[in-house]
C-alpha cells in the first residue's frame, strides 16, 4: 500500500508537539509492516538544512502554485527519515515559510496551508507516485481531501482511486479564517454557505473541510473520540462528527521506543531495565545535583514536563500548592507557557530550596533525565487528547498521576480502582473531577503506596510491561486505511 502523509510538523526536522512525534514515527512503523510511504512537509527556517542533508528534487522541479491570484514559484527537497527509508519532501516557498517560527499570527496563515496543500498534491503528479492513501493530519492540511476530490477532480487517472483519512491530533485548533479565504483558496463559491462543508459560524474552517471530504476520519485515542462528540469537547464541530460517526474512529497513538527506552536511552548516563532498576536510582540521585534538589533515596520525587499553559492543568495545579507543598515529596519541572504558570514555579523554586526545581524552557536531554529520575509523573490535563509523556512514564518506571480524560484515560489504568476489583493491575493513578481535592487526594493516594516498595514495584513493573509500540498502532492503522479505501469505491 502507498501512502502520502501531509503534516505541518515532522520530528526531528520540525515540531512543537505530540503532531510531530506521531508524523516522525508512524511513517517508519508503517514501512516495516511494508507499506510504501512518503512524507510532505512545510521547508521552515529552523529546518537545518545541513544537518539533515536535503537535496533538491529535481524529480519535481520548479513548481508554479497559485494562492490568491499570485503565483509563487515553489519547490521541494528531499532528505529521509532518520533511521529508515522512508523519503520526506521539503515543500520550499520563502514568502510563506522563511519565519521565525512554525506557526504565526501573521493575516496570510490561511495562504502559507493554501501554498502548501497545493504543493503536496501537484508534487505527487510530479513524482508519478500515485497514493493509495493521502493521509492528512490537522487543520493545515484538511483542504486537501476536499482539492483532490473538487478541485483536482479533473486529474480522475491519478486521484481516481486514492482515499483521504484525516486525523485530528487536537480539536481545539480548527484553522478558522474570513470569508475572503474562499477566494484565496480557489474554493467554489457555492461551498460557502451557513452550515455548509467549510462554513462554522462565518468563518472558513480547514479542519471541517477535512472532515466532510475525508473518506475516513480518526484521532488519536478511543476515549478523546468520544469526547469530541460532545459539546465540552466538540468545540463548534460535534455536530459533524455525529454525522460522520460511521467513519470515526480512536487510535492510541504509539511511542518511538527506538528513542524512549530506559534501556537505550542516549541521553541517560545509567540506563536500567524493569530487570534491574539499580539504575533508575542513580539517576535520581544525579537528578537532584544536577538540579540543586536535597538528596533522600527514600522521598519520592514528582516530575512535570509540559507546556506551562491552562489545558494542561495547571490552573488545577496551581489551586493545589498549598496543600500540594505539605506532602513529603521533591519536585522538579520542565517547561514553559503563560507567564503566570512560569513564574508560579519560580517562586515555588525561591521558596522552598532543595524541594522544587524548575526549568523553565525546553532542553530534550533533561526531558529524559526527569521521566528516568521521577518516582512520580504528574499530569492533570483539562483534556488530553492522546499524550505521551505518561507513556515514556509508564516505560520508564515512573507512576504516572493523570485526569482520566482522552488518551491518559486510555493509557493509565488505576492502581486502587483495579485493586478494589481483586486486581493488581493498575499502572498509575487518575481522577475525574476537575477539582482541586480530587487531584490532591490521587497524589496522597500516590504517596501512600509509594510507602511499600513491594506495592510500588509492582505498579512500576505493571507499566513498564505495558507495549504502546507504534507496530501496534501501525497495524490498527493499516486496517483503517482499508476502511478508508473501502469507502472511496464505494463512494466514487
Amino acid at each position: 500500500m502507498r501512502i502520502a502523509f501531509a503534516s505541518s510538523e515532522a520530528f526531528p526536522f520540525a515540531k512543537t508537539g505530540g503532531l510531530g512525534d506521531v508524523v516522525g514515527a508512524l511513517p517508519k512503523a508503517l514501512e516495516n509492516l511494508g507499506c510504501e510511504v512518503k512524507v510532505f512537509v512545510p521547508k521552515y527556517a529552523v529546518i537545518d538544512h545541513a544537518k539533515y542533508d536535503l537535496s533538491y528534487s529535481y524529480a519535481i522541479g520548479e513548481m508554479p502554485i497559485r494562492v490568491d491570484g499570485h503565483v509563487h514559484n515553489t519547490h521541494v527537497f528531499v532528505s529521509k527519515l532518520p533511521h529508515s527509508e522512508v523519503e520526506i519532501y521539503f515543500i520550499d516557498c520563502p514568502h510563506y515559510f522563511n519565519r521565525p517560527d512554525i506557526y504565526t499570527s501573521d493575516s496570510d496563515e490561511d495562504e502559507r496551508f493554501i501554498l502548501f496543500s497545493k504543493a503536496v498534491i501537484e508534487s505527487l503528479q510530479r513524482l508519478q507516485w500515485k497514493p493509495d492513501i493521502l493521509h492528512c493530519n490537522d487543520w493545515q492540511t484538511g483542504l486537501i481531501p476536499l482539492y483532490i476530490k473538487d478541485n483536482y477532480n479533473w486529474d480522475t487517472r491519478f486521484f481516481g482511486e486514492t482515499a483521504s483519512v484525516m486525523t485530528i491530533h487536537n480539536m481545539a485548533y480548527q484553522g478558522r479564517f474570513p470569508k475572503a479565504t474562499i477566494r484565496k483558496a480557489e474554493i467554489r463559491k457555492d461551498l460557502f454557505y451557513q452550515n455548509s462543508p467549510v462554513e462554522v459560524w462565518g468563518s472558513v474552517s480547514f479542519l471541517k473541510a477535512g472532515l466532510m471530504y475525508a473518506d475516513v476520519i480518526n484521532t488519536v485515542s478511543k476515549t478523546y473520540a468520544r469526547e469530541i462528540t460532545t459539546s465540552d469537547y466538540g468545540a463548534g464541530l460535534e455536530d459533524v462528527l455525529r454525522l460522520r460517526i460511521n467513519d470515526f474512529y480512536g487510535i492510541v497513538n504509539g511511542v518511538d521506543y527506538d528513542v524512549w527506552d530506559p534501556k537505550t536511552d542516549k541521553h541517560l548516563l545509567h540506563h536500567y531495565s524493569s530487570e534491574d532498576l539499580a539504575g533508575k536510582l542513580k539517576n535520581k540521585q544525579f537528578l537532584h545535583e544536577t538540579m540543586h534538589l536535597k538528596y533522600d533515596a527514600h522521598r519520592p520525587l514528582i516530575g512535570i514536563i509540559s507546556r506551562l499553559v491552562y489545558l494542561k492543568g495547571f490552573d488545577l495545579i496551581a489551586e493545589s500548592i498549598p496543600e500540594l507543598m505539605k506532602f513529603d515529596a521533591n519536585w522538579v519541572i520542565l517547561g514553559s507557557g503563560e507567564d503566570k504558570y512560569e513564574n508560579l514555579f519560580r517562586s515555588l523554586a525561591y521558596v522552598f530550596p532543595g524541594k522544587v526545581s524548575a526549568y523553565i524552557g525546553f532542553n530534550n536531554e533533561l526531558s529524559h533525565l526527569i521521566e528516568a529520575a521521577s518516582d512520580i509523573f504528574l499530569m492533570p490535563s483539562h483534556f488530553e487528547p492522546c499524550g505521551l509523556n505518561q507513556i515514556y512514564s509508564l516505560k520508564y518506571g515512573t507512576v504516572p498521576i493523570v485526569r482520566k480524560t482522552g488518551g491518559l484515560a486510555d493509557t493509565v489504568k488505576d492502581w486502587d480502582e483495579a485493586s478494589y476489583h481483586g486486581k493488581d493491575t493498575g499502572t498509575g493513578f487518575s481522577f475525574v473531577d476537575y477539582k482541586p481535592d480530587a487531584l490532591i487526594s490521587s497524589v496522597k493516594r500516590a504517596l501512600e503506596c509509594y510507602k511499600y516498595p513491594h506495592v510500588w514495584d509492582k505498579i512500576q513493573q505493571n507499566g513498564m510491561n505495558k507495549n504502546f509500540s507504534w507496530e501496534e498502532s501501525g497495524k490498527q492503522y493499516i486496517e483503517l486505511y482499508k476502511k478508508a479505501r473501502s469507502n472511496r469505491k464505494n463512494n466514487s
